[in-house]
């Protein structure tokens, strides 16, 4: 990034551009329609609505630029954002296959559309729905086909056709855990299918797309890389950083340049596309010295962007951040003062207009275009504070900024979805980034002449101990866990205040004013008020939970600001737990072994395990807790005693939760199954 030179202009402010204004109005649509789900009619409605409205003020008094017109532009950007959104829902599709009667088993025909990372038990796809029974549909599943070491896995484009049963996508079980539902169905999948090895027929002739064939070139790059004398770590650290292709890199890799927080540079995105954007921009200026030579250069640029793209395999983070940077070339081409956060605004207007709305909600998208925002708005300003006269110290200087900048802006997001900050973020940029143009450059050129059996033994050398010292650094930096700050509570209203505090505060370093310093004063008091209220909340709450932790038990109990974990096994639990205290903003918990009998409130809830089988004498049981498939016939037991409900946890045998089951639904007595209705919580005011 610092190799794209930022006019002093961009310090200008944000809202005096026609397009960030209709992009927020276009966002705010959005966000509208994807809360408040209107019917496809008031959609429809809202939107010409407001172009007759805008219309008629255009026709009527075009020659005086008012506030009307401005106001009824806003409203259509905002209706168009609405309508977008509620277009793309599934429920407005009619030939969508969730419109469908999904209960019963029916012959589909998949289509592969991406590769997912695997996990031990079986390989994952992105599968499009061409068609159930005879009937042609659309749509996105998820498809989970069982691991079987006598057939290989699928290529994006594969067709298949089997006889199947869709299941929605289940929500976590337990609170504040993450939401794999509500992250698939952002990206419109909410079914999924469960294959064995032979549960399927694979199409002899299938269609090619311009995925399955960006697939095929990376297969066939990663097949070449292979027979190269590349390390192992290395080899899966390349695939990603060249070809956004992170299913070989090792746990333990991911792990270091997370907690280093350089975990941007093996995610294949914008930084990526922005260097060599940068490094193209470089490189082909001799062009402009053509008859429309910097026409020429455009064209060059942006082929030689999505060729990259296409190398990549054309991933939804690649797509977007191509499209964006596409978007800035041209702003480059330009040259105007005003064109950068123009343009950045268009690219992201399109992108959600035109590609896909949904985008808006997923976290890639959130970060990268964040960190553009911030480093074009942040970086001048960091740059006019200090201006070294030595060379090495000005670039240190510029690498400093706009990793600053880009921190600014992704830090509340990143702190809300992720919980933890890496302060030594600083070190890892000014270690790597210098040389991540070359790694990059020096990356595509390795691929290009292996593709032509070109490649010198001296290169793969160079490159595997270039890769190799890139680990070795940010492994050092991430070994430094004192300055690794985790579990941070940060819900959406601490968000929202961050970027407050942090816009005005931005606005007050451009031009202090009266007005500005108090804005910026009241967002931190807002914000530390907020914290204030919620850690006095805490003090009054309590709850106990019984969660779903498969093949064992856990309860926690709070009370106040402090967590008791009623447990067989610790290890079990710590991600449980780690959840609950994150959201609870609690700092404080103990562990301790799993009693059979607790008094909450004046009522008796009693645990009936495989050992204790037998209830508390003289106990009047207002919840049966039932844990570790207990042999008891609970019929009878029902006979004897009269809960208000029975709760069994994910510790038990299957087949003994169904008999449960239908014994309660006999006695007409409410049942609690942790692996179907998620865990149970009692809350207390």
């Amino acid at each position: 990034m610092p190799l794209l030179r930022l006019p002093g202009s961009c310090r200008m402010r944000l809202l005096q551009f026609t397009t960030v204004k209709l992009t927020l109005c276009l966002i705010c649509g959005i966000l509208i329609g994807y809360y408040l789900r209107p019917s496809l009619a008031l959609s429809f409605a809202l939107t010409s609505v407001s172009l007759f409205l805008l219309g008629v003020v255009f026709v009527r008094y075009h020659k005086f630029p008012t506030l009307l017109f401005t106001l009824f532009a806003g409203l259509l950007a905002i209706a168009i954002g609405i309508l977008s959104l509620t277009l793309s829902e599934s429920r407005n599709h009619g030939r969508h296959y969730s419109q469908q009667n999904l209960a019963k088993n029916k012959v589909y025909t998949l289509k592969i559309r991406e590769v997912l990372k695997p996990n031990d038990y079986s390989d994952r796809y992105v599968a499009h729905v061409n068609s159930m029974d005879s009937l042609k549909v659309s749509g996105k599943i998820l498809l989970n086909i069982a691991v079987d070491s006598s057939i290989g896995p699928l290529m994006v484009d594969d067709e298949i056709l089997t006889y199947t049963t869709l299941y929605p996508i289940t929500p976590p079980l337990n609170p504040h855990q993450f939401n794999y539902k509500k992250y698939l169905s952002n990206i419109g999948i909410g079914h999924q299918a469960k294959l064995a090895g032979h549960d399927y027929h694979i199409m002899p002739q299938s269609s090619t797309t311009i995925f399955g064939l960006a697939y095929k070139i990376r297969d066939h790059i990663i097949k070449k890389l292979k027979n190269e004398n590349f390390g192992p770590e290395e080899l899966g650290v390349i695939q990603a950083l060249l070809l956004g292709q992170r299913n070989e890199i090792t746990a333990e890799i991911d792990t270091d340049y997370k907690n280093a927080g350089a975990y941007h540079i093996l995610a294949l995105s914008g930084l990526h596309i922005g260097i060599l954007l940068g490094l193209l921009h470089f490189l082909l200026r001799p062009l402009e010295l053509l008859p429309k030579g910097r026409t020429i250069k455009l064209v060059v640029i942006v082929l030689f962007l999505w060729a990259f793209a296409l190398l990549a395999g054309l991933s939804a983070s690649i797509l977007r951040a191509t499209t964006m940077f596409t978007f800035v070339a041209y702003a480059l081409y330009l040259n105007r003062p005003t064109s950068h956060f123009n343009i950045l605004a268009l690219s992201l207007f399109f992108i959600l207009l035109v590609l896909d709305p949904l985008l808006l909600f997923q976290v890639g998208f959130q970060l990268s275009y964040a960190a553009v925002f911030a480093i074009v708005w942040i970086y001048p300003l960091l740059q006019k504070i200090w201006n070294p006269q030595y060379w090495i110290i000005k670039k240190g200087w510029e690498l400093v900024s706009v990793s600053i900048a880009a921190q600014l802006g992704v830090l509340p997001i990143s702190l809300f979805y992720f919980h933890q900050f890496p302060s030594l973020f600083l070190i890892s940029s000014l270690l790597i980034l210098p040389f991540l143009t070359f790694i990059l450059g020096f990356g595509i050129l390795v691929i290009v002449l292996s593709l032509v059996n070109s490649l010198p033994h001296v290169f793969v050398t160079v490159y595997d101990n270039v890769i190799r010292w890139m680990n070795w650094v940010i492994g050092l930096v991430a070994q430094q866990e004192n300055f690794l700050f985790r579990n941070i509570s940060f819900d959406a209203v601490q968000l929202i205040l961050s970027y407050g505090i942090i816009i005005t505060m931005v606005t007050v370093f451009i031009k202090a004013s009266y007005k500005r310093v108090v804005v910026f004063l009241v967002f931190v008091l807002c914000f530390q008020f907020y914290v204030l209220g919620i850690g006095h909340l805490a003090q009054k709450k309590e709850s106990l939970m019984i969660g779903h932790v498969a093949r064992n038990s856990g309860l926690i109990h709070q009370t106040g600001q402090k967590l008791t974990v009623y447990c067989s096994n610790p290890t079990a639990t710590t991600r449980m737990t780690n959840d609950y205290a994150i959201a609870q903003n609690t700092t404080e918990f103990e562990h301790r072994p799993i009693k059979n009998s607790y008094l909450i409130k004046g009522k008796r809830l009693v645990l009936l395990d495989s050992i204790n089988t037998a209830l508390p004498m003289n106990y009047d049981v207002s919840t049966l807790v039932l844990t570790q498939s207990p042999k008891i016939n609970l019929e009878r037991l029902l006979d004897s005693i009269a809960p208000d409900i029975v709760i069994a946890d994910g510790s038990n045998y299957k087949s003994y939760v169904d008999r449960w089951k239908a014994t309660c639904h006999k006695k007409m007595l409410p049942f609690h199954y942790t692996g179907e209705k998620g865990a149970f919580l009692y809350t207390w005011p």
